[in-house]
């Protein structure tokens, strides 16, 4: 689909393509200060387990949609609607980095310190599998409907000669699995070295990349 120019294999396109985005609009975003958090408070591999399952299962659920709306819609409205997601995203991002200021906490941060404060009040166990538990159904709800799992399923919505499902499957899963693991392994200390200003510019110039391609794509 849109990034079929960044490589004639297929595999690569979809892992090098799926790697970069995830990456860079996971970082900064609901999930991860969620595993943050979580990962101050608990320790770090109990956290890395349930956030990672919950990504993986969100990963899955957007595959099998994507590869359905491939069956349902017709191939040349999908570049159309890829890029109309896209650029919005795109353009979203960039006006939220305006926004936010470099001391700051940003709006997302403090919505998932607020429901991590309810889920811990809720549960007064700190076993292993509640502390799985916990994070799993924390990142799985942050997760749905967000901008990833909308990248994703119009990733998949590309023709099998664009991207393969290997390759999305791998570079969505490597991704998640990156920026969790610098959540969970740097706990609280990240917070401070993240500028998230510079990384929804940089999620956004991406997006924006990404929906031009797909608008040429269409037109052509």
């Amino acid at each position: 689909m849109m990034v079929a120019t960044f490589s004639s294999d297929p595999s690569l396109a979809a892992f090098g393509s799926s790697f970069t985005a995830i990456t860079l609009a996971e970082l900064g975003d609901k999930t991860f200060f969620i595993a943050l958090i979580l990962a101050v408070r608990h320790r770090a591999r109990w956290v890395f387990i349930g956030s990672f399952a919950a990504l993986t299962a969100v990963t899955l659920i957007s595959l099998a949609l994507g590869y359905g709306l491939r069956e349902l819609l017709p191939q040349s409205l999908v570049p159309w609607l890829a890029a109309v997601l896209f650029l919005s995203f795109g353009i979203k991002l960039l006006i939220d980095a305006q926004g936010i200021a470099a001391n700051a906490a940003s709006e997302e941060k403090v919505e998932v310190e607020q429901a991590i404060s309810t889920a811990m009040n809720r549960n007064a166990f700190n076993t292993p599998w509640a502390v799985v538990w916990e994070v799993f159904v924390l990142v799985f709800i942050a997760e749905l409907g967000d901008r990833t799992q909308f990248t994703t399923i119009f990733m998949a919505t590309a023709p099998v000669q664009v991207f393969s499902f290997g390759g999305l499957l791998t570079g969505t899963l490597l991704g998640h699995a990156l920026v969790t693991w610098l959540a969970v392994g740097a706990g609280k200390w990240i917070g401070q070295w993240v500028n998230e200003r510079l990384l929804y510019r940089l999620s956004g110039g991406l997006f924006l990349a990404f929906g031009l391609l797909a608008l040429s794509q269409a037109l052509n």
